[in-house]
């Protein structure tokens, strides 16, 4: 492993997950690898080989989406969904009690 990643890791910082990242995306190391010598979940390593990924896929965009502006489109998808769910969570209800079935 590189030099940044020799000595005992308290504290994953940006800066520590960003060379695990790259020396994953370099082939120099895998998530498994990674994740015995480091002692981590493999899907906490393959989120930040996704945030990786992301990051970079939007830095190279030819209008790059600052990052709030992601996590503020995220958090209306989401919302939308959630407030479909509800509709469709209380139709269902009011369907059940206007064929008088006993609602579950």
């Amino acid at each position: 492993m590189s030099m940044l990643m020799e000595e005992e890791i308290k504290r994953w910082t940006a800066k520590r997950k960003t060379a695990l990242v790259l020396e994953i995306i370099q082939g120099k190391t895998s998530v498994l690898e990674a994740s015995r010598a480091y002692d981590l979940p493999p899907s906490e390593i393959e989120g930040w080989v996704e945030d990786g990924r992301k990051g970079l896929e939007n830095a190279l965009k030819a209008n790059p989406q600052d990052v709030s502006e992601q996590y503020e489109r995220q958090l209306k998808d989401l919302q939308e969904a959630y407030g479909e769910a509800m509709l469709e969570l209380r139709a269902r209800k009011k369907m059940q009690s206007l064929l008088g079935e006993d609602a579950k």
